[in-house]
């Protein structure tokens, strides 16, 4: 398995963890739980996303780096990467 594969296998399976918990609020919520656990579930599940993410970008322009070390690609890659964190992050 190849680093790439390693690392979309380890993106998908902490994914597969962020929807156990989100099944895991909806059940707080339809069980009428109370909403300061509800929060912290809440706020847990946001940023296990945030992080995976950020992993999901950092990736990214690692292997934009790996595929083409020139300068101008490079500083391209970069300014991508910087934008989607603008927008997204």
């Amino acid at each position: 398995m190849s680093p790439r594969e390693q690392h979309q296998r380890a993106l998908i399976l902490r994914l597969r963890r962020v929807e156990g918990q989100i099944r895991g609020i909806q059940a707080m919520m339809e069980n009428g739980d109370n909403c300061d656990r509800i929060a912290q579930q809440l706020s847990a599940a946001r940023k296990a996303l945030d992080k995976t993410f950020h992993e999901m970008v950092a990736c990214h322009l690692q292997m934009e780096i790996a595929a083409n070390p020139d300068r101008e690609h490079i500083a391209a890659a970069t300014a991508h990467m910087t934008s989607l964190l603008r927008k997204y992050g």
